[in-house]
C-alpha cells in the first residue's frame, strides 16, 4: 500500500528535475516537504533570512544555468523573501520559491499566518498559485517550473504554495509515475530564413556594427563568439553577460563604450532589453542608428526602441544562422579596429591606475588599490559579486572574471554574501570572491553565519570607508549638510572571526597584499574567508561623478567620451 504524501511527490519532482540543494528557512507550515526533500538526498541550505534563501537560489541559478529553489514558510517568511522574488523578477532569472499555508479547514478562520501569498506576490512572478488539490501537484509543478524557465515568456520566478494538509495527504502511486514529474526540454523556436537572410544583409551593409548582449546570450557563449569573429561587429557586454565573451576577443571594445554607443550604424542586441542602463535606446545617444534585436523571447524584441528586423527564436540557433551566412562576407572594419586599438590603450592604463591610486591623507586605502590587489590573485575561471553603491561602480571597472554578478537592473544592494553561497555551491572548485561596501554587506551580513555552517568557500572583501557612499556626499554638496546614513568605521574581521571564519582587517597600504595572499590561501584550503579593508570614504568612481549610474542623463551620456567617463556602469 503506497503511503506517499504530496510533500514527496514535491520532493520527487524536484530530484527528477536534477535539483541537487534547496536554499530554506524552517518553519511549521512547510516542514513536511523539508523532511521529503532530506528523506530524498536534496541538501538543504539552511539560512537566516528568507530573502537570503530567494538570493542564493538566484545566484545558483545564474551560474548554473538551471532553475534555483527556494523554500520559505508561510506569512513572514513569504513577505521577507518578496524583495529577493522582486530581484530575480526584474533580473529574469529562474527561481521557484516554494511555501506552505495553514491545512484547508482553518483557511479564513485566524489561523497562525493565515494570508494569501499569492496576491503578494502575483505582479512579481511568472505564475503565482496556491495548490489545494494534491491529485494536481505534477502538473501544477510542472507548469511552475515551466514558467520559471521561461517557456513561452520570459524566465523569472515562479511562486507555488500548498495547504499543509495536502502536504501530508497520501496519494496514488501511479500519480508518482505521470510525465509532469520529469517534465521536458524547453520547446525551441527558430526565425524564418527570410528573416535571417534580410538581417544578414544589414550586418553585412554596415560599416560600425555594436553587439549588444545580455541575460538570453549567456547560454550562447560559443555562437556568440563566433557571431562576433564572423560579423566583424563591436562588442559590449553587460552586468548581465560580463565575463561570457573572452576580453582577449579582438571585438571588445568596453573601454570605449561612449563612442560605441552614439557612434554605431548599427546596434544588435542579443537577449537584452534597452531599459535605463542603455538609455531606453534613445536616440539622443544612439542617433540614427539601426538597429538589429535577436532573443528567445518576445518581450526582449519589443521594448522603448522597435529594431528594424527582429528575430525570435533560439538564440544559439539564431546566432549561428547568421554567422554561416556572412561567413566570409563581411571582414575587419576601420571603426571597430581603431575603438579595439583605444580599448586596449585603456585598459593597459586601467592596471597602472589601480596600482597608483593614493591613500588618503588619514593612509586610508582607495578602492582602486584595493581591487587592483584582488584582481591581480583571481583565477580565471573565477566568479566574481560585487555590490553596493560607488563602490559597485569601482569594483564593475576595475575585476573581470569568467562569471559576474551584481544587484542588477533592480539596484538590489546587501546581496554579496548569500550570492557568494550560492554561487559557490552550484560552481564547486571555482574561486568565488564577493566585494562589497560596508553598507550594503550590512543588509544580509548575517549570512556569515550560513557560510560558516555549511563550510562554503567564499571570499567576502568588505570595502569600509564609514559612510552611504554617493547619497551623503551629494547632499552634502547640494544642501550643505549631511542628509542620509553615515557608518562607523566598525570591525567585521572581528565580527566574523566571532562566526568561525578566518578574517584579517587592513588598515594601510602596507598591509593589503599579506593579507590578500593569506585569504586567498585560506579560501584555495576551502575556508570561508573576510577581508575588512579600511577605505577613503573621500574616493570617488566616475560614474558618481557623471551621475550616469543612477539618472542617466542622455545630453551628458551623448558627449561622453572622456578618459577620465570612460565607462559605463552596465
Amino acid at each position: 500500500m503506497n503511503t506517499r504524501t504530496g510533500s514527496d511527490l514535491i520532493a520527487a519532482t524536484l530530484k527528477a528535475r536534477g535539483v541537487q540543494r534547496v536554499f530554506a528557512l524552517c518553519g511549521g507550515h512547510i516542514m513536511p516537504i523539508w523532511m521529503a526533500l532530506d528523506a530524498v538526498g536534496i541538501e538543504i541550505v539552511d539560512v537566516r533570512d528568507e530573502r537570503a534563501a530567494v538570493y542564493m537560489a538566484h545566484a545558483s541559478a545564474a551560474v548554473s544555468g538551471e532553475v534555483g529553489v527556494a523554500l520559505v514558510t508561510a506569512g513572514p517568511g513569504v513577505t521577507n523573501a518578496m524583495t529577493g522574488i522582486a530581484n530575480a523578477h526584474v533580473s529574469r532569472i529562474p527561481v521557484l520559491v516554494l511555501s506552505g499555508t495553514p491545512p484547508r479547514p482553518q483557511e479564513n478562520r485566524g489561523a497562525l499566518q493565515d494570508m494569501s501569498h499569492t496576491a503578494l506576490v502575483q505582479s512579481i512572478t511568472r505564475i503565482a498559485r496556491t495548490v489545494r488539490h494534491a491529485h494536481a501537484l505534477p502538473r501544477e509543478l510542472d507548469n511552475a517550473i515551466s514558467a520559471a524557465q521561461g517557456h513561452g515568456g520570459e524566465p523569472g520566478p515562479a511562486f507555488l504554495d500548498f495547504p499543509v494538509d495536502v502536504q501530508r495527504e497520501v496519494l496514488p502511486s501511479v500519480l508518482f509515475e505521470v510525465e509532469q514529474i520529469a517534465g521536458r526540454p524547453k520547446p525551441r523556436a527558430c526565425a524564418f530564413a527570410a528573416d535571417l537572410d534580410a538581417a544578414a544583409e544589414m550586418i553585412a551593409a554596415a560599416q560600425r556594427p555594436v553587439v549588444i548582449s545580455g541575460r538570453g546570450a549567456n547560454g550562447a557563449a560559443a555562437a556568440l563568439a563566433r557571431f562576433l569573429t564572423v560579423s566583424g561587429a563591436g562588442y559590449l557586454d553587460t552586468g548581465e553577460t560580463k565575463g561570457i565573451v573572452p576580453e582577449d576577443h579582438p571585438a571588445h571594445i568596453g573601454a570605449m563604450r561612449g563612442a560605441a554607443m552614439t557612434g554605431a550604424d548599427l546596434v544588435i542586441t542579443v537577449g537584452r532589453k534597452l531599459d535605463f542602463q542603455l538609455a531606453y535606446g534613445a536616440p539622443a545617444v544612439f542617433g540614427e542608428a539601426r538597429f538589429l534585436r535577436l532573443s528567445d523571447v518576445a518581450q526582449e524584441l519589443t521594448d522603448n526602441r522597435l529594431g528594424d528586423i527582429a528575430l525570435l527564436g533560439d538564440v544559439v540557433t539564431s546566432l549561428d544562422a547568421l554567422s554561416d551566412r556572412l561567413q566570409g562576407q563581411t571582414g575587419e572594419l576601420d571603426w571597430v579596429r581603431g575603438l579595439r586599438e583605444r580599448h586596449l590603450q585603456r585598459t593597459a592604463g586601467l592596471a597602472e591606475m589601480l596600482a597608483n591610486a593614493p591613500s588618503d591623507a588619514a593612509g586610508r586605502i582607495h578602492p582602486n588599490r584595493l581591487l587592483g590587489e584582488i584582481r591581480k590573485r583571481l583565477a580565471e575561471d573565477a566568479v566574481v559579486i560585487a555590490d553596493g553603491g560607488d563602490f559597485l561602480s569601482f569594483s564593475r571597472v576595475a575585476l573581470s572574471s569568467a562569471t559576474y554578478l551584481d544587484p542588477g537592473p533592480l539596484g538590489c544592494i546587501g546581496l554579496a554574501t548569500p550570492f557568494a553561497i550560492g554561487a559557490a555551491k552550484a560552481a564547486p572548485g571555482r574561486q568565488v570572491v564577493a566585494v562589497t561596501g560596508d553598507g550594503a554587506f550590512g543588509f544580509s551580513a548575517i549570512e556569515i553565519d550560513t557560510a560558516a555552517r555549511h563550510k562554503v568557500p567564499i571570499l567576502i572583501v568588505v570595502s569600509n570607508n564609514g559612510s552611504w557612499a554617493i547619497e551623503v556626499r551629494d547632499q552634502m554638496e547640494r544642501f550643505g549638510k549631511a542628509v542620509g546614513t553615515e557608518l562607523q568605521f566598525a570591525d567585521y574581521a572581528a565580527m566574523a572571526r566571532a562566526f568561525g571564519l578566518q578574517a584579517w582587517r587592513i588598515e594601510g597600504e602596507a598591509e593589503i597584499a599579506p593579507c590578500l595572499d593569506a585569504a586567498f590561501s585560506a579560501l584555495a584550503a576551502g575556508q570561508t574567508v573576510l577581508i575588512d579593508a579600511i577605505t577613503s570614504p573621500e574616493a570617488r568612481s566616475s560614474d558618481s561623478k557623471t551621475g550616469l549610474a543612477w539618472v542617466p542623463d542622455l545630453q551628458a551620456l551623448a558627449a561622453w567620451d572622456d578618459a577620465e567617463h570612460s565607462w559605463l556602469g552596465i
